[in-house]
């Protein structure tokens, strides 16, 4: 098979559902294959992490957009909102957010979210054993994962409790529009999505304007207003946006992936209950196997290479992080899951100046949660077949449904 080929294959239900074989074969047509029309696959780790970290390479550019013409993309406020923020901006424009950002998202912070991350764990433990009281199955996706995802963000960012539920659908509609083929109903959905997100986010900036508190937001709106400025009211809102989308979309399925690989093995879960096996090595292992994000792309701002392919500028590299992550080059037996090894570094969170900005708090929300969780449940257990979303870019379960045990 050829990238075009194994690209089609990735595109199908059955690829999406498990796309791993298809990174296997693309592995055997080298670190960068040719997929044609001005695309190139990357598959290879060590050409990842390259591309991920050289300037020549940039997230977005105007002049050439793989998925929309100039005059297309600028119809859609979803499409937009990424290239005001941290996610699809290059320097000097994402320097200047990022350090905004980076500096009111302080380790000091993050760090200051472990006792809220364990008290909202232990709070939805406690409602799913009321509610499994009688032996019934529940939800693991619906009743802990998403809600610990956005009670996170939403105490980082200071929002009300009652705010909380809509984001879960939000998010998962504006992130359509990070798939590979997006239709033109996904970007209107993705579009109404956005719509609100900028609607919310405009009136909490106004509000921690005139009364702030100890959060994100707050933290945000002081740097920019004592600073003259350095980030617009636009950017202000989409990089907010952003935060909270990718914070609730990547935990949210960190802990469902991870979940479900403890029921595939039960060793493992018995080793996280004992404490022979520590839970953030664990957490990293499930970023590395079945990574929250499979792919992403970048186009090349000026004439480059990927591990010695020519890359002409303005043609784009759709990079791999699920094949990069189980790269034999990289790791022995990469298809096994073992939360043991040693020098797991997955490419899951990105690398270079765009490393998820919340990949600390990502994995220390992971490590708590699964601390929690075999702590109060080690004998959790399937409760039927899982069901997979449908997308390749964000990978998760819609639902998993589980007994306590």
């Amino acid at each position: 098979m050829d990238a075009n080929e194994i690209l089609g294959e990735l595109l199908t239900p059955e690829g999406r559902d498990n796309p791993y074989p298809h990174y296997a074969a693309a592995h055997g047509l080298g670190p960068v294959a040719p997929l044609g029309d001005k695309l190139w696959m990357v598959p290879g780790y060590d050409a990842i992490n390259e591309t991920l970290r050289a300037s020549e390479f940039g997230p977005w550019d105007d002049r050439y957009n793989r998925l929309f013409t100039a005059a297309e993309w600028k119809l859609h406020p979803s499409v937009i909102a990424l290239t005001k923020s941290i996610l699809d901006t290059n320097p000097p424009d994402h320097t200047r957010m990022r350090d905004v950002m980076a500096r009111a998202f302080s380790a000091r912070r993050v760090a200051a979210l472990e006792p809220m991350i364990r008290q909202i764990s232990r709070d939805l433990l406690d409602e799913m054993a009321d509610e499994a009281s009688d032996g019934s199955s529940v939800d693991f996706m619906d009743r802990f994962a998403f809600n610990l995802s956005v009670g996170v963000v939403g105490g980082l960012f200071g929002m009300p409790k009652e705010d909380w539920p809509r984001f879960k659908q939000l998010a998962n509609d504006w992130t359509l529009v990070f798939e590979v083929t997006p239709t033109e109903e996904d970007t209107a959905i993705a579009d109404t999505a956005y719509a609100e997100f900028e609607t919310y986010f405009e009136a909490l900036v106004a509000k921690r304007r005139t009364d702030p508190g100890d959060d994100l937001v707050s933290a945000v709106v002081q740097i920019t207003d004592q600073e003259n400025a350095p980030l617009t009211a636009e950017e202000l809102v989409c990089n907010l946006g952003v935060v909270l989308a990718a914070g609730i979309e990547t935990t949210t399925h960190i802990f469902g992936n991870g979940l479900n690989l403890l029921f595939q093995h039960p060793e493992v879960a018995a080793g996280l209950h004992a404490k022979e096996i520590a839970a953030d090595n664990f957490v990293e292992e499930v970023l590395r196997f079945d990574s929250p994000v499979q792919l992403i792309a970048r186009v090349a701002r000026e004439d480059a290479e990927i591990a010695g392919t020519r890359i002409p500028m303005g043609e784009w590299a759709l990079l791999a992080l699920g094949a990069g992550n189980r790269d034999p080059k990289r790791y022995s037996d990469p298809d096994v899951f073992d939360p043991t090894r040693t020098a797991i570094q997955p490419v899951s969170m990105g690398a270079g100046i765009h490393h998820c900005l919340g990949a600390p708090l990502a994995r220390l929300e992971g490590s708590v949660a699964f601390d929690e969780l075999m702590e109060r449940f080690p004998k959790i257990a399937p409760a039927g077949e899982p069901t997979r979303r449908d997308r390749l870019t964000i990978r998760g379960y819609e639902n998993l449904p589980v007994t306590l045990g």
